[in-house]
């Protein structure tokens, strides 16, 4: 009797923390969606030009060497805002944590090669995370204002991030993939949505910083 006792104990317990989970999940992706929904773009030409556009890193491939849509994708919006004159400058800010993987080189490389100047890509090797990736706009690249270039959901968590810090960004969506390709990483980032306000919370800093560079 005691263990029938203690097991319904323990699923009620699992319920309430699984209910406040989705709760938190839930409010933090809400919050998110009002602050930035106004703030980011599908048509290049209805947004504003802006001298900067940062490009969120992605890998190129996939774990298996298929072609990374995500990245495919990010390289068709920042061209089409460029060609468009919305932009006059990219950085490109990912992760180069291994000598072996480069995020914002394989995108410059891209970029390159559909016909964006060298002299107006920048290159941020310590945007691990959106958060850092953001922060590090302003921080190291003297930006307060600037145009995001990812996917919708990525764009509203990083515009947020940038509302947040009293920056004033925009976002410029890149097409998306099909729910089934991209189903891990919009689980994903309903978790990253809420580990964004627990890094305001604890006040997070960004992994490195470093010297400023000016774009220009």
């Amino acid at each position: 009797m005691k263990k029938i006792f203690k097991f319904k104990k323990t699923l009620i317990i699992f319920a309430v923390l699984l209910l406040i989970m989705a709760g938190v999940i839930f409010v933090c992706n809400a919050v998110i969606n009002k602050t930035a929904d106004n703030l980011v773009y599908n048509d290049v030409d209805s947004i504003a030009h802006n001298k900067v556009g940062l490009i969120l890193g992605t890998s190129k491939y996939l774990a298996f060497g298929q072609k990374n849509l995500y990245f495919t994708y990010r390289i068709e919006a920042a061209v089409a805002l460029y060609n468009a004159g919305k932009v006059d400058f990219f950085v490109v800010s990912g992760d180069n944590s291994k000598q072996t993987y480069n995020e914002p080189l394989d995108i410059k490389i891209e970029l390159v090669n559909n016909g964006i100047p060298e002299n107006k890509i920048f290159l941020d090797y310590a945007g691990f995370r959106t958060y850092d990736s953001v922060i590090r706009m302003n921080k190291i690249f003297g930006q307060t204002q600037f145009t995001i270039i990812s996917q919708k959901f990525h764009n509203q968590r990083a515009v947020y991030i940038a509302k947040r810090l009293g920056l004033n960004a925009i976002g410029f969506n890149a097409k998306d993939v099909s729910a089934y390709y991209g189903f891990k990483i919009k689980v994903r980032e309903k978790f990253a949505r809420v580990k964004v306000f627990i890094d305001f919370l604890m006040n997070k800093k960004p992994k490195f910083l470093g010297e400023q560079i000016e774009i220009k």
